[in-house]
């Protein structure tokens, strides 16, 4: 007995509905387990800074050096300008 169109297109459609419920149970997974590590990384960059503050590091006054120095980076002294 031959399949019918109709029963061949069903099948097609449950088997694209199967693939993209196991992809996304498999992404959802991937995603809980990066939200794992990103919360791992976060914890020791908060040691990290909390051990530099205890010894005497301000980090907000660096940030902001990092900053001014990314500004003028691509700006001419106005010496050069003149």
């Amino acid at each position: 007995m031959a399949k019918t169109t109709k029963q061949v297109d069903d099948a097609s459609k449950y088997e694209k509905i199967g693939f993209h419920k196991g992809s996304l149970a498999t992404l959802s997974k991937e995603r809980e387990e990066m939200m794992r590590i990103l919360q791992i990384v976060e914890q020791l960059m908060q040691m990290h800074i909390k051990e530099l503050k205890d010894l005497g590091v301000d980090l907000a006054a660096e940030a902001k050096q990092v900053q001014t120095a990314k500004k003028m980076k691509g700006k001419k002294p106005i010496e050069e300008i003149l």
